[in-house]
């Protein structure tokens, strides 16, 4: 088990499986630059007055929750992002050589700011559950790569420190693994809400832990501005629960600034911020072609 690596991919932010199965895992992530917004304009957005990007517009946030926390397993955080509320004391590291909860691959980063960038200060972009405490568990190194162990103890650190009501970020996908469903599950049955990527293979939602069903789980597709399921976003009635903004998603990235990525890794933020905020409402429905299924638009 401590032998499989998964490579958390980060190209469009797209969580891509390359044949994974529980004994032999392996995803990818990989950073494509060209879906990142340039040097240039990241320092422009970092030094205008605060936006409130267009995804976070679309689902009715932008309200301050800083007595709310969300929970982000993933490659850490920016520890000393201006625009980030950081749970410092309860940060974590499940990196093996490396014990320092700080994002050293932006992910992670990007996946915080979606739901809780400070509203308020004049820089930047505002989350949708603005200003809420995040706590990093980190699970990826440097480079993307993690374990399946890894994550699994990600996964049941959240569930043994969490509250009922507070919120799991997962945008994650490992082929099968049983042991990692079943630490969701377990975690779920303490009142712990997990959102969950679908992933962006274009097809049925068929990995974990999208696949997981079960009470305060939710797995979330992608959208774009125009109401359209993302080409690259997957699918599924049996599994998936609504749909999100994940096309040219202005956030918060590694060394204090912003980039603008694609990927159910952001749409699924944006669900956790909104369960931050209360019951979840919908606002329209995004039609998928390839299953014919229309699957509501989250929203507060």
């Amino acid at each position: 088990m401590k032998n499989q690596i998964i490579n958390a991919a980060f190209a469009l932010s797209i969580l891509m499986m390359i044949g994974c199965s529980e004994e032999n895992s392996l995803v990818s992530l990989n950073e494509n630059s060209s879906n990142a917004t340039t040097n240039a304009a990241n320092a422009a957005l970092a030094a205008s007055a605060e936006i409130v990007p267009w995804g976070v517009a679309r689902v009715g946030g932008g309200i301050t929750a800083s007595d709310k926390t969300a929970w982000i397993i993933d490659s850490g955080i920016d520890m000393t992002h201006p625009d980030l509320n950081i749970d410092f004391s309860r940060s974590i590291s499940f990196v093996k050589g490396n014990s320092s909860p700080m994002d050293e691959f932006g992910h992670g980063t990007h996946v915080a700011g979606i739901i809780g960038a400070i509203k308020g200060n004049g820089i930047g972009i505002v989350g949708v559950a603005a200003g809420a405490k995040l706590v990093s568990v980190r699970v990826l190194d440097k480079n993307g790569n993690g374990t399946i162990s890894a994550m699994v103890e990600g996964i049941k650190y959240a569930g043994e420190n969490a509250k009922a009501g507070d919120v799991v970020n997962i945008s994650f996908e490992v082929g099968t693994s049983a042991e990692i469903d079943n630490a969701v599950l377990m975690a779920s049955k303490k009142g712990i809400i997990f959102v969950i990527a679908a992933g962006n293979n274009g097809a049925t939602v068929s990995a974990s832990p999208a696949r997981v069903n079960g009470d305060n789980i939710y797995t979330v597709s992608a959208m774009d501005k125009n109401n359209k399921l993302a080409t690259f976003s997957n699918f599924g009635k049996a599994t998936v629960d609504f749909c999100a903004p994940g096309v040219d998603i202005n956030s918060t990235n590694i060394g204090g600034g912003y980039s603008s990525v694609n990927g159910t890794s952001m749409a699924a933020p944006h669900l956790t911020g909104l369960l931050l905020l209360g019951s979840i409402q919908t606002n329209g429905y995004v039609l998928a072609i390839a299953d014919g299924v229309e699957y509501p638009i989250a929203h507060h």
